[in-house]
């Protein structure tokens, strides 16, 4: 089987003074995972591997740079899924780890729970030798003046160059036929301490059955709660397209109609999320065949995937 890699860095209001940045970072994380899946490697290396590199990079919204909450505090969510087992790995508000998409995976693997918060989830952190750091490692000095500008005027998304609703995730298929989804985010400046958004919670921000596509979403996190998004947009997925007069005949692997078919559905979670709660925000897919589509309500995402020679398309 052909492996697939698909990645983004949030849908948000993008500054033209920041999509150089955006680029260079999706590139990163693009690097990182293919190495893995073209060398044979496993998707859950991939998506981790991409994931972390997104979270150390201080252009987007998780891990290092994060926005910091109502009390000047950075918490983080995170989770990863395995589209074979249907199990998932999820911490949220965590405020000592680094790279939250490595404890979610760690989760994954050796805990019986599919989630843990705060306080509980850096206990097992520690338990499993997973290093706690300070705090203020997290906090970039941008960061701090934005918090302390919505402190002083009013919370405003200009503060923290545009990006009101920033999250970052990972799709991967390997040659094996693993297809594992993961998404981080560092949730909405200004948040209240504890608030948890749409990221960490399976089948909101993140989903992925191997029969079927895996799914990260991005965007205003209450909205996409209320639909369920990732869920959704699996079970469309799984849906015959509404063209197709033949919805049992089965497709030839990778071909057009089936692309076009996870960009449908791409689109439709979109408008879904506009109409029907009146938000904005955005995902990335891979159907069971490594078929890859994004859509977006906001004025721009920044994404990427491999394209079958191994090229990368990245947008913005």
């Amino acid at each position: 089987m052909r492996p697939s890699l698909i990645v983004h860095g949030g849908a948000w209001n993008i500054p033209d003074e920041a999509v150089d940045a955006c680029h260079r970072g999706i590139q990163r994380a693009l690097e990182v995972g293919w190495r893995i899946l073209s060398a044979g490697g496993a998707a859950i290396d991939a998506v981790e591997s991409s994931i972390v590199a997104l979270e150390d990079d201080l252009t987007f919204d998780a891990g290092v740079g994060s926005h910091l909450n109502r009390d000047g505090r950075v918490q983080l969510d995170a989770i990863l899924m395995d589209g074979s087992t249907l199990k998932a790995g999820a911490v949220a508000a965590v405020e000592r780890i680094r790279n939250p998409i490595s404890l979610a995976r760690y989760l994954l693997e050796k805990s019986e729970h599919m989630m843990l918060v705060g306080s509980g989830a850096e206990q097992f952190a520690a338990e499993n030798g997973i290093p706690l750091v300070d705090p203020n490692e997290l906090i970039t000095d941008s960061e701090r003046a934005a918090w302390r500008k919505c402190l002083e005027d009013s919370h405003a998304a200009e503060h923290h160059l545009g990006h009101e609703h920033g999250t970052v995730g990972a799709v991967a298929l390997d040659s094996h036929g693993s297809l594992f989804a993961g998404t981080s985010t560092g949730g909405t400046c200004c948040k209240h301490a504890g608030r948890i958004g749409d990221s960490p919670l399976i089948g909101c921000g993140c989903y992925a059955d191997a029969e079927w596509g895996g799914v990260s979403c991005t965007g205003h996190g209450e909205g996409i709660m209320r639909i369920v998004m990732a869920k959704m947009a699996v079970d469309l997925l799984a849906a015959p397209p509404p063209d197709d007069p033949y919805p049992l005949r089965p497709r030839p692997e990778g071909s057009q109609s089936k692309r076009n078919h996870a960009q449908f559905v791409a689109d439709a979670c979109v408008r879904k999320l506009a109409h029907r709660v009146h938000s904005a925000g955005g995902l990335i897919l891979l159907d069971s065949e490594g078929n890859p589509a994004a859509a977006f309500s906001t004025p721009r995402m920044a994404y990427g995937f491999a394209e079958k020679d191994g090229t990368f398309r990245i947008a913005p």
